[in-house]
């Protein structure tokens, strides 16, 4: 009798701690924020940064150009840069949620000048917003990121174009 006990007790503590093994392991298997970011490289990192800033930025411009524009394809444009830019700057959130890492959140307090003055500006930052984009897009190394700017240089694209036309109107 003492035998059968000292086995079942050998079994239960020997299935206690197969169990306790494999819940260590299911724990370190799962990921922290902490981990998450450090597959991210520095690039992505910077790209996240500087694109969650100058998004903020299109958006606090859109919003004085729909407000102070003179002409009404200004004033459209401005509105599209809020809505387009908003919906970005939302996905570009997500992403950096997910992979742990720290947007500006700082809202940038921009100025109005004149119509003329906006969309020069409009033209000069989507081309070189476009050009980082595109540059991520081909050499980024996390491929959420290098999706979200792949899909985003599509959408800088258009209000480039959108940018010089409506510039040239304003001629």
């Amino acid at each position: 009798m003492k035998s059968k006990l000292t086995v079942t007790s050998r079994f239960s503590v020997l299935t206690l701690m197969v169990v306790s093994l494999c819940f260590a392991g299911l724990a370190l298997a799962q990921e922290s924020p902490t981990s998450k970011s450090s597959s991210l490289s520095e690039k992505d990192k910077t790209f996240m940064k500087k694109a969650a800033k100058g998004g903020m930025m299109e958006v606090a411009l859109g919003r004085l150009a729909e407000q102070n524009g003179q002409s009404d394809d200004v004033k459209s444009f401005g509105k599209r840069m809020v809505t387009d830019h908003s919906k970005a700057n939302d996905e570009l959130k997500s992403i950096a949620a997910k992979k742990g890492v720290k947007l500006p959140s700082k809202e940038p307090s921009e100025k109005w000048s004149s119509d003329k003055v906006y969309m020069d500006l409009m033209v000069k930052d989507h081309e070189k917003d476009l050009a980082e984009f595109q540059d991520e897009a081909k050499n980024g190394s996390d491929p959420d990121v290098k999706k979200f700017a792949e899909d985003t240089a599509k959408m800088v694209q258009e209000h480039l174009d959108l940018a010089k036309q409506t510039q040239s109107k304003l001629q």
